[in-house]
């Protein structure tokens, strides 16, 4: 017991020693600092101008969900600029039918879930 004491004051000079040569006092538990891939991205994509490039991924994600399975097989965003989303759809028909019938119910769906000033407008092509 009597040779645990000096060791133990050992060990606190050094911790003394330490924490007055780095500045700070040195802390018991080191702190938590991982970071989901969404907070890196989130985080990072502003700096590297890929922002625009996020968003159109997560409306390609949602898009079966916002027009249905059917639709969703059969066309595809392509690309979203200046509030402008453009979707390629495979049959003329298929593009009648969106552009016709569907295309103001997919556009405030689409508001709905990324706000009105992501997406303004929707033109839909064969391709």
């Amino acid at each position: 017991m009597a040779r645990l004491f000096p060791l133990i004051m050992q060990l606190s000079l050094r911790q003394r020693v330490i924490e007055e040569w780095r500045g700070l006092p040195e802390s018991g538990e080191k702190m938590d600092r991982t970071l989901s891939i969404r907070e890196v991205l989130v985080q990072l994509a502003p700096k590297l101008g890929l922002e625009g490039r996020l968003r159109e991924e997560e409306i390609i994600s949602a898009w079966a969900e916002i027009v249905g399975e059917f639709f969703a097989r059969h066309s595809r965003p392509a690309r979203l600029h200046q509030g402008l989303l453009v979707v390629n759809v495979l049959q003329p028909t298929v593009l009648y039918e969106l552009d016709r019938k569907w295309k103001s119910l997919i556009l405030a769906r689409l508001k709905k879930r990324f706000g009105g000033k992501l997406i303004k407008e929707l033109r839909f092509r064969v391709g």
